[in-house]
């Protein structure tokens, strides 16, 4: 383990100024995102999502982002499972986007709600139908006795369904994270890093700053 305190590299591939970074942080976020797309990164919409128990107890895994606007950022998930239990509670989370090979990183923080069941019907029919029977079929973060149980669950599950549309769990659907910090990090050499902080106004305005690193 004392390894551990020799892992280092230095950062040194860009820079992100004030001149260059967008005045709005969702157009930034969407030319980050671009370039990561077009740097054909690995499940480049990957992000921790981090949320809290009504007793503070905190918990984070990684999702997958589907929608990213100026109402923002959207993912999908069963609502039973550990994270819906949380955001009932306690509806407020972060995101964390780190794209090691740009040494970058988008840090979110704000209030989530529910999206609206048409929207949650329309990316749940977009998706592929074993996922669709995966997600009716599974009662997230709850325990089962072995794979079988799940693996018959599922098994009946496409049966039913083979020559039909398989519908919309009422368990399950999106979440939308509205921002209201929106910080970006850009590696440095020196451990100097770029940060810029947009915080959002009382009239919906943003605010940029620089963090020291």
């Amino acid at each position: 383990m004392n390894a551990l305190t020799d892992l280092r590299r230095e950062y040194a591939s860009r820079a992100l100024g004030e001149q260059d970074a967008h005045v709005d942080p969702i157009q930034q976020f969407t030319i980050w995102f671009d370039e990561a797309l077009k740097s054909q990164l690995i499940d480049v919409n990957a992000m921790t999502l981090a949320t809290a128990s009504a007793k503070g107890e905190p918990s984070a895994r990684i999702v997958l982002l589907k929608g990213a606007d100026e109402d923002g950022f959207v993912f999908y998930t069963n609502y039973d499972s550990a994270k819906g239990r949380d955001l009932t509670a306690n509806p407020r989370a972060s995101l964390l986007f780190f794209w090691a090979e740009l040494e970058r990183q988008v840090r979110i923080n704000g209030s989530v709600t529910k999206t609206t069941a048409a929207e949650s019907d329309q990316y749940f029919q977009s998706r592929p139908k074993e996922s669709q029977i995966g997600a009716a079929s599974s009662n997230q973060s709850r325990p089962v006795a072995d794979r079988s149980h799940l693996e018959q669950r599922y098994a009946e599950l496409a049966e039913k369904y083979k020559d039909s549309l398989v519908p919309r769990p009422a368990n399950w659907g999106g979440y939308r994270v509205k921002p209201d910090t929106i910080e970006f990090w850009q590696g440095r050499k020196s451990r100097l890093h770029d940060r810029l902080l947009y915080t959002r106004q009382a009239d919906g305005s943003w605010r940029r700053s620089r963090l020291e690193p």
